[in-house]
Parts: C-alpha cells; structure tokens; sequence
C-alpha cells in the first residue's frame, strides 16, 4: 500500500510504494520546474541503495532541464548502488529519452505498476 512520504509542490508529489521512492513529475519541466524538483530529487538519491521511480506520465512539456535532472538522478544511485526506473509514454518525450541514450540505460515502462514490478535491473551501468 502506497505510503506518503513528503508533501507534494507544483511539479513534484513523492511517496513510497513497495520499497521505492516514487517521485511523480508533472505539468512543464523547465529550468524554473527543476529548480523545485532537484531538492526533492537529491533526497531520494541520498541514500545507499535506494530504489527511485521517477513517474513522467503527468509531465505536459520536458526539455533538457528535465534531462539533466534524470541523468543526475541516475548518477547519484550508480554511485550508491540503488537504481532508477521511469515511466514514460509520451512520445515527444520518449524520443527525447531515446535520442539522448537515456531510454537504453533506464528503459520507460509504459505504468507505474509496470515500473513498482520490474525486477532490480532499471539503472545498470551503459
């Protein structure tokens, strides 16, 4: 049963569900959003071997702030030894994540529930 675990703000609701961190994006994510959402990010990142999912499915626009912010993410769990899902069905997005190298990394699953049931393989090293 999910379980909230911070407040939401404008761009960014987290809770946790099933031992992950699940941190829901949405409306634009811009410079402006990101400077919001980094924060929130970094906590959920701190900790060794955290599981993060990062949700985009509510996100209406996402540009290289967006994509700087996700590669962060990443980053900070390889250095951990946690892993990072996403979920993401929006194309102009995914072809973001796909153009930028990040969808074979981390492949987007199409649900949440997709996401919380994949096995422990969402962030390996590429």
């Amino acid at each position: 049963m999910p379980q909230e675990s911070a407040p939401f703000t404008r761009h960014v609701r987290v809770h946790r569900d099933r031992g992950c961190t699940v941190l829901t994006l949405s409306g634009e994510i811009d410079i402006a959003a990101a400077e919001e959402i980094g924060p929130c990010l970094d906590r959920a990142t701190d900790r060794f071997g955290a599981r993060v999912v990062i949700d985009l499915s509510e996100v209406d626009f996402f540009d290289c702030s967006g994509l700087r912010l996700l590669y962060r993410a990443r980053g900070r769990l390889l250095e951990r030894g946690g892993e990072l899902r996403l979920v993401c069905t929006d194309p102009l997005t995914l072809r973001i994540l796909k153009a930028t190298g990040l969808a074979r990394l981390t492949p987007p699953q199409p649900t949440l529930e997709a996401a919380l049931s994949q096995p422990g393989a969402g962030s390996g090293p590429g």
